[in-house]
């Protein structure tokens, strides 16, 4: 693999879409260098077509099924080739709205999409499994392409994530925030934590949930993809026994590296309670494991800046505060944008990948030393 040696920033592009399959792909342009953010480019959500929504939500399900056993399900190599032409039409569109051309782009990060991801357990290394074909999109965009991110580290024994801390380094130097009183909290389907102490020390993990088990409940009432603005989960009274039981999860004071696939925690955690009281419980969990979390770090945190979908949730937002102990803004309030933060993260990632710099470390994903990874289509 040739890498490119050079330390200037480039434009690259980043794709990610989530583990909550809300049916967009998020596209951000970042002027980097790997290390720090020069310029935010243009963002969007480019919608899949709903014919690719279907596909994948099946192929969830057969992944479930397959865990890891035996051959992959077929599905898998129809999904990958239909989701990879839908981001790599998103790309192009999106470089071509910005009035730049491809040969402007240094490279594109392209996440893929999990459909599993199983943590290292004693004795037995962990496994992940991204769709996404790079050479296929560095063929259809004409831009060099890193892709498949968290292999190698899954290999070497790491957890394969979080893979953000790098990114979120990069935004908290962006608000001179040095000191450790302020970490970063993204809340997907899974809920990740980034710590740094203004020096060497970077710590990153997965929490627990986030909004994945409340939609899946909410979803599993016919009521909606997800609770909107917190609205079912505010008028529900938590099950306080039922959460502190929740709560003596063994993986939740475990300590870090750590990491989770999207099914870990289950919406079953609110069996039994109506539509209102389980959503409350549900979201009192993801938040109580947060502040779980954070008696974990090295000096808990005084303020967390909040990433991802969760942050719309004002439910979640204000039990941050109440069983997390610690107070929560969005990423808006510091001027960061927080839905293509995932995006730009592997933005930055692909250009570390084109140079050869690591992505995950001991502190982050567990890996044996200061690890690279990711493949390149150049």
């Amino acid at each position: 693999m040739s890498h490119d040696n050079s330390s200037e920033p480039i434009w690259s592009v980043g794709l990610m879409t989530g583990t909550v399959l809300d049916g967009n792909i998020d596209v951000a342009l970042l002027r980097t260098d790997g290390d720090t953010i020069e310029r935010f480019g243009a963002y969007t959500l480019a919608p899949y077509p709903q014919s690719i929504r279907d596909t994948l939500e099946d192929t969830l399900n057969q992944a479930r099924a397959w865990n890891f056993e035996g051959p992959e399900p077929a599905i898998f190599a129809a999904a990958e080739e239909a989701l990879t032409r839908a981001q790599s039409a998103a790309v192009l569109d999106l470089v071509k709205q910005t009035g730049l051309a491809p040969e402007d782009i240094g490279i594109i990060g392209f996440h893929g999409q999990s459909v599993l991801h199983r943590a290292p357990q004693p004795g037995r290394i962990g496994a992940t499994r991204q769709l996404g074909n790079g050479a296929l999109m560095r063929e259809l965009t004409g831009i060099k392409v890193a892709y498949d991110f968290r292999s190698a580290d899954v290999r070497a024994g790491g957890q394969g994530a979080p893979l953000a801390a790098l990114y979120h380094r990069a935004l908290l130097r962006l608000i001179d925030a040095r000191d450790g009183k302020t970490a970063v909290l993204n809340l997907g389907g899974v809920a990740n934590i980034t710590y740094w102490d203004g020096a060497e020390q970077l710590i990153a993990f997965d929490t627990g949930p986030a909004n994945a088990p409340i939609n899946d409940f909410v979803k599993g009432l016919g009521l909606g993809d997800m609770d909107h603005n917190g609205e079912i989960a505010l008028r529900g009274k938590v099950d306080e026994e039922r959460l502190a039981r929740l709560l003596t999860h063994p993986y939740l004071s475990a300590p870090y590296p750590k990491s989770l696939d999207r099914f870990d925690f289950l919406a079953t955690m609110a069996e039994g309670l109506s539509a209102e009281d389980g959503a409350a419980t549900l979201t009192a969990f993801t938040t109580g494991a947060v502040g779980k979390a954070l008696d974990l770090l090295p000096q808990r945190p005084e303020r967390l800046i909040v990433c991802g979908g969760g942050r719309h949730n004002p439910a979640i937002m204000a039990m941050l505060q109440t069983r997390a102990k610690v107070e929560a803004i969005p990423a808006e309030a510091v001027g960061w944008r927080g839905d293509a933060v995932e995006a730009e993260c592997f933005a930055l990632l692909a250009v570390r990948v084109l140079r050869g710099l690591p992505i995950s470390f001991p502190t982050t994903t567990g890996a044996p030393h200061a690890l690279t990874g990711g493949l390149l289509a150049a």
